[in-house]
């Protein structure tokens, strides 16, 4: 989990210039998700939001297969993930607690679809500064195929 200045998440042209990992993590892990989806549309997976509490900042959205995740750090143990986010989330707020909504795919590209959830208003690939899509897909060819389900 990252944190970035108000002024860069504001800005398309410094958002878009952030390094991919802190790029796919603070705005457009829902991208990358899709992105993965598109890849591996078979995978026996879902689309997880990480809603935070009302009040209280810090969404992300990753890939869960069960017992293993897939975000901008690539494959962990879902467990192992969900803490990691949880130990930093409590670090730059104290208190902070989340619940995991699953997320139909075709939520993560529309804003419209994505504002019928309470708390929730993702980008579409389009509303960057460039297209999102093709740079998900380079970033995600940087790591393997899904492990299969235990």
């Amino acid at each position: 989990m990252y944190r970035i200045a108000e002024r860069k998440k504001q800005d398309p042209g410094l958002r878009w210039n952030l390094p991919d990992r802190v790029f796919f993590a603070c705005g457009g892990c829902h991208i990358l998700a899709y992105a993965f989806f598109e890849k591996y549309g078979d995978a026996d997976a879902e689309a997880l939001w990480i809603k935070p509490a009302t009040g209280i900042t810090g969404n992300h959205i990753i890939v869960s297969g069960g017992s293993w995740a897939f975000d901008y750090h690539g494959y962990s143990s879902a467990d192992r993930l969900l803490a990691h986010i949880e130990q930093k989330a409590n670090r730059w707020w104290p208190g902070w607690r989340a619940t995991l909504v699953p997320l139909p795919r075709d939520v993560l590209i529309s804003e419209a679809k994505s504002r019928s959830y309470d708390g929730l208003w993702l980008r579409e690939p389009t509303q960057f500064l460039h297209n999102t899509l093709p740079r998900a897909h380079a970033y995600l060819s940087r790591f393997p195929a899904p492990p299969q389900l235990e």
